[in-house]
């Protein structure tokens, strides 16, 4: 039998087993099994009858939180603080343990409200308290911890978890919020979104609202590794939920749950004689190969499908694709109507349901000015020189160059993004052209590695089954002490290629490829050894990373076959392109979808302008780092024109503004500055600009920025 954890731990009790002992096994089926993780799909229903905690309740972001959240009609009963138990804060019940609550305050989900080095203690304790519903929405919580955690997850079948680094869970029509959702956006309605951006699902949501459509529920995917709650999984509510007419999906670049989600849908379809109609938005199109690109997932790995796999595989499912979530108002009135519904009554209905719904006031859940700023993190890869040095530790030896390179296969431990776990990695090649579509993952339990079927499965599939034993015994060895070097160093991926001596009977290693979580040492301080050896930052990557942003310089366009004619635009790096647009957008989903659309729209005639940068302030911009991320846009001599396109959630608009004006003052802005503000507090924001008087192009409407931007960069030709 494997033994438990004892109950009501304490998060610093918890914490410290986590830091002390790498792979637990701990596993929590304190209740009996039937069908396992799935079985808590339906939790997600959240209303007006969800019984809400939150974990690291007295905390101040919590407690903003809670009262907007409050206010805003969430039954949020109480909360808990191992050091103030029996205590009372906002007028309810402070409890010492998650388990203890369970008993007393009867949640039906809880909310934490702890940072990433806590997070995946919190997580584990409302596991073993089998809380219904759990929602994570701190960022960078090492992979590794989740990882472990979603092992502990399949053991049970009464806890869901949603998140983490995601905006949460809301209910529009149930008026129920865990998570940190600006709720001015939203309005009661009949459309349920599942997306892995927030400020992506902002705009989404905007956009229903000003339609009249407004929302059902909304689930924040998340842009991690590996999410709790994905698209099937959301798609399984919507299908079956009486409030959601129509279905809305928000996806990007990493992974393939967006392919996975397109062959759902494209069974419900059959099965369904009147389905419910699907709409998404994927970005990502124009995102830097090889770069991590805002959310710690947001990257394609071997095998996995790009933007443009992703589009037309939803695409080819019958989905209504959108590039823009500004559209997706009125194009779900039409795919609604298209679908026989009856569209005025449902508007009817969403406006019904606005009538008696109230709203708290109109303030942030977080005080933006007086945080400490969170650092964006860097996933960290190190130079070829130092794989080879690190595997050798793990007695792999690297060769330079493979005697036979007939005989190539490829090999290593990497994420397996749907199963929700690690997996061994193999392809019968180590040939660049073809390693991508002869890619397959082999998933195993990662409390107990990598498993005999999968070792064997994976030396099938490299084609060395039929190899001689000494040679098969090597590759099951290798996978070994790769599972070992990636656990203990807490890599994403450790792969090598595989080469069979020319005599047969052994194996060589070459081209080693070591990724690791850059989290694990700027979260929890731990692989700091790793961390020193990261290469030097250029200055603009240094100064981006210290102020929380994001900052990516792009060379060239990559090809969108949305387009008439593939663009293939180059960004010279020598500053002799001056056309080029710098884009200065808060939260990486709308990062990375203003520079797709900027593609589509500006770089044929009458336009021929491309993107200087990918920069993401982060969903918490303040004042100063606007004013930073201008330094660091106009410090490239190409950019002509400068887009601020920002959705506020956490983000308020006037303080967008007041750090535009800032950059105006200190950066010396002498190139023309395309301004979009929308979300939380935008008639402030936008007043503020106008007092200004400075030459400040303030539109609201999203197309019309995009036009004022192209002609713009025309015209500095």
């Amino acid at each position: 039998m494997i033994p438990r954890y004892t109950s009501c731990l304490s998060s610093t009790v918890l914490r410290s087993r986590i830091l002390s002992c790498r792979v637990p096994l701990a596993a929590f089926s304190t209740t009996s099994r039937r069908s396992g993780y799935d079985d808590t799909i339906q939790n997600l229903r959240i209303g007006s009858h969800t019984r809400v905690i939150f974990q690291g309740f007295t905390g101040r972001q919590a407690t903003a939180n809670a009262q907007e959240s409050i206010a805003w009609g969430t039954n949020v009963v109480g909360g808990t603080n191992p050091k103030k138990d029996g205590q009372t804060h906002l007028g309810l019940p402070v409890v010492g343990s998650v388990r203890k609550a369970m008993e007393q305050l009867k949640p039906d989900a809880t909310g934490i409200y702890v940072a990433a080095p806590q997070a995946a203690a919190a997580i584990e304790e409302a596991i073993e308290a089998e809380v219904p519903l759990i929602v994570a929405v701190a960022e960078h919580i090492p992979i590794h911890d989740i990882m472990r955690i979603h092992s502990i997850l399949k053991t049970q079948s009464k806890s869901r978890l949603v998140g983490a680094n995601a905006p949460g869970i809301i209910s529009a029509i149930g008026r129920c919020r865990i998570g940190f959702q600006p709720l001015p956006t939203f309005s009661p309605g009949h459309i349920g979104i599942i997306a892995k951006s927030g400020t992506l699902s902002y705009e989404t949501v905007g956009s229903l609202t000003r339609a009249g459509l407004g929302q059902s529920l909304c689930i924040g995917m998340g842009g991690d590794v590996i999410a709790g709650t994905n698209f099937v999984d959301a798609l399984k509510v919507f299908e079956t939920d009486d409030d959601t007419e129509a279905i809305i999906l928000v996806g990007e670049l990493g992974g393939t749950n967006e392919e996975v989600a397109a062959d759902w849908i494209k069974d419900y379809h059959k099965r369904v004689s009147n389905p419910k109609p699907i709409a998404a938005c994927i970005g990502g199109f124009q995102a830097k190969p090889g770069k991590v690109t805002g959310h710690a997932g947001a990257w394609t790995g071997l095998g996995e499908g790009t933007s443009e796999a992703k589009y037309r595989a939803l695409e080819a499912a019958g989905v209504t694709m959108v590039d823009h979530p500004a559209k997706f108002g009125g194009v779900m009135k039409d795919i609604l109507a298209k679908s026989s519904r009856n569209v005025k009554k449902i508007e009817q209905s969403a406006a019904q349901a606005r009538r008696g719904y109230h709203t708290s006031a109109r303030r942030s859940s977080w005080n933006a000015t007086n945080k400490s700023t969170q650092t964006q993190k860097r996933s960290l890869h190190l130079s070829a020189e130092q794989n080879a040095s690190i595997l050798k530790k793990y007695n792999i030896d690297v060769v330079a160059k493979a005697e036979d390179q007939q005989s190539s296969h490829y090999l290593g431990i990497s994420p397996h993004r749907v199963n929700r776990s690690p997996s061994i990695i193999a392809a019968p090649t180590a040939d660049p052209d073809q390693l991508h579509h002869r890619v397959r993952r082999f998933p195993f339990d990662y409390r107990e590695g990598p498993s005999s079927k999968a070792v064997n499965d994976a030396i099938a599939w490299l084609q060395l089954d039929a190899a001689p034993p000494k040679a098969k015994a090597q590759v099951a060895e290798t996978i070994k002490k790769l599972w070992k070097l990636y656990t203990e160093k807490e890599a994403i991926d450790a792969h090598v290629a595989l080469s069979l001596n020319p005599n047969q009977d052994s194996i060589q290693i070459y081209n080693p490829y070591l990724f690791f979580d850059d989290a694990a040492y700027r979260s929890n301080q731990r692989q700091a050894d790793l961390h020193a050896l990261r290469n030097e930052l250029l200055p603009t990557e240094l100064e981006a990373e210290q102020a929380g942003i994001v900052y990516i310089p792009l060379d060239a366009a990559q090809p969108d076959s949305r387009l008439q004619a593939n663009s293939t635009l180059s960004c010279p790096t020598d500053g002799s392109a001056r056309n080029l647009v710098g884009t200065l957008v808060n939260g990486a989903g709308l990062a990375m979808n203003t520079n797709d659309v900027l593609h589509l729209r500006l770089s044929q005639p009458p336009y021929s302008t491309a993107n200087a940068n990918f920069l993401d302030t982060g969903g918490k911009a303040t004042s100063q780092t606007i004013m930073t991320s201008f330094k660091l846009i106009l410090s490239d001599p190409r950019v002509a024109v400068v887009f601020v396109n920002i959705f506020g959630g956490l983000t308020l608009a006037d303080m967008i503004a007041e750090g535009i004006i800032l950059a105006f003052k200190e950066v010396g802005v002498s190139k023309p500055v395309v301004v979009r503000l929308r979300g939380t507090n935008e008639e402030k924001g936008q007043e503020v600009l106008a007092k200004a008087n400075l030459p400040i192009f303030a539109i609201n409407d999203f197309e019309e920025a995009v036009k004022k931007v192209g002609d713009l960069a025309n015209e500095a030709k």
